[in-house]
């Protein structure tokens, strides 16, 4: 088994962390629903200001409110307003099943409205096994 990369937030702040909370990540289900992450989906989120990476599961926050918060243990990762990557990924069972795969990637601005629709798109490649493209993701 192999684990890729599926979805990924890119470039999103911090907008609150509640340390008294149940530990997890609050994000926008109308930007999950547009990546395609699902609440109690465990993500990798890394902290661009810090370095910092850790594992938590996602809940679902106020819908158009562009939240994400650092809930529980994950509260100490961050501060408001530092700038993370947040990723979703899946298992595939051997390597020729990742071209299969079709990562969505959005892109933020400083209030988390979305600036790009991105998709990774991975091609068989006979000089080097494998390309990839970065693209736009056709809405």
């Amino acid at each position: 088994m192999i684990e890729i990369v599926r979805a990924k937030l890119h470039g999103i702040h911090v907008t609150g962390c509640e340390l008294e909370y149940h530990g997890s990540v609050s994000l926008d289900p109308e930007v999950c629903q547009e990546a395609g992450i699902c609440p109690l989906e465990f993500v990798y989120i890394w902290n661009k200001n810090t370095g910092e990476r850790i594992s938590t599961y996602v809940i679902y926050g106020e819908p158009g409110s562009r939240c994400c918060i650092l809930n529980g243990a994950a509260a100490r990762t961050c501060q408001k307003g530092d700038t993370v990557i947040i990723c979703a990924s899946e298992y595939v069972a051997d390597k020729k099943d990742i071209c299969a795969v079709k990562p969505v990637v959005l892109t933020f601005d400083q209030d988390n409205s979305i600036l790009e629709r991105l998709q990774y798109d991975v091609q068989p490649s006979p000089e080097h096994g494998y390309s990839m493209q970065i693209r736009p993701l056709a809405r």
